[in-house]
């Protein structure tokens, strides 16, 4: 884990926290694949402890409001939000370590990222490349929320005055944007946010089960590393390797093979297994079996954990609630700064 870079000293220092303070949101896709731990949790959960250890706050939220620039149904949207939350406590996330909670349980964000869409020039939003996506794969429904997410997203960061953002390389675009909604703000108003840095995660993009595509429920290439073991071993067997090996004498490329590229994550012996790979002792079933089983027993108490959870959504909500009030004093004062900067209270 890396810090992109270190936070700027602010010129009004009363105004912004005296430690740092991280924050991320995610989306409530339901249960978690390995593209979001690896690409996302694990990174929330080492910033967690770090922040626990060093006294900084570590701030994580569940995006509800964003999920419904594509999600219009209420009872899946409901159920996908307590699937994601069990998910991330069963991978790790500590409510005792940081907040937890979901985005529309604060409501004070909408307000703010009203006050920042005025100071956001619209040609910024249309450059964004996840707008441009979006008008691809949803061309019956480009909403106006789907415009303005990437100040939804800033607003989330800078209520809370984070300035430390775990993300993939893929956000990088977005948040930028923030960087620059925050630049925007403090020349208008002073000096009011510290401009959000981000820490990237070791596997900054994660690849699907065909080799190609960034793993992703809508794309259906993911790997549900909570699923039973029998699904976890379908999925993985399924798996698109090195497509210029094709007989099992043939020695394989494990740079371009995404097989062994995920073998990284799970032991240290992941050169022992390119180097079988190069010389032909192994072949790609071989491989695949291996990571299967590695992955089945890395997730095992993650899963036992996630069932539990999942089945007490009182526990759950009551977490997610404490977390929302945790955060409160934050937003509201935050949002009364805002106000009286710019000339409103």
């Amino acid at each position: 884990m890396t810090i992109d870079a270190a936070p700027k000293p602010a010129t009004r220092a009363s105004s912004l926290p005296a430690q740092p303070r991280a924050f991320s949101g995610i989306q409530p896709s339901g249960v978690t694949h390995l593209g979001n731990d690896l690409g996302a949790i694990r990174n929330y959960v080492a910033l967690q402890n770090r922040g626990a250890a060093e006294g900084f706050e570590t701030i994580y939220c569940i995006v509800d409001y964003h999920a419904l620039t594509s999600v219009h149904d209420p009872d899946r949207l409901r159920r996908q939000t307590l699937e994601m939350a069990a998910s991330l406590i069963a991978l790790g996330l500590d409510p005792d370590k940081c907040m937890l909670f979901v985005q529309s349980h604060r409501p004070e964000v909408t307000e703010l990222c009203w006050l920042l869409n005025t100071v956001t020039p619209v040609g910024w939003l249309q450059r964004t490349p996840t707008y441009k996506e979006k008008r691809q794969t949803q061309p019956e429904d480009v909403n106006h929320g789907l415009l303005t997410y990437p100040v939804l997203q800033a607003a989330d960061i800078v209520i809370y005055k984070a300035s430390l953002v775990p993300i993939g390389k893929d956000q990088a675009p977005h948040l930028e944007l923030s960087r620059e909604i925050v630049r925007a703000f403090n020349a208008r108003y002073g000096e009011t946010f510290p401009e959000p840095h981000a820490v990237y995660t070791e596997a900054p993009v994660v690849l699907g089960t065909d080799g190609v595509r960034k793993m992703s429920k809508s794309v259906g290439n993911t790997i549900d590393i909570l699923a039973e073991p029998d699904v976890i071993r379908k999925q993985i067997m399924s798996m698109v390797t090195d497509t210029q090996r094709i007989l099992r004498s043939d020695p394989g490329r494990p740079e371009v093979c995404n097989v062994c590229q995920m073998h990284r994550h799970f032991g240290d012996d992941y050169e022992e297994i390119w180097d079988g790979e190069r010389t032909a002792r192994t072949g790609c079933v071989d491989t695949k079996k291996l990571l299967a089983q590695r992955i089945i027993d890395h997730y095992a108490p993650a899963r036992e954990a996630y069932r539990e959870l999942i089945a007490d959504p009182v526990r759950l909500h009551r977490i997610l609630d404490e977390g929302a009030e945790r955060i409160r004093p934050i937003a509201e004062a935050t949002m009364a700064e805002v106000r009286e900067r710019m000339g409103l209270r």
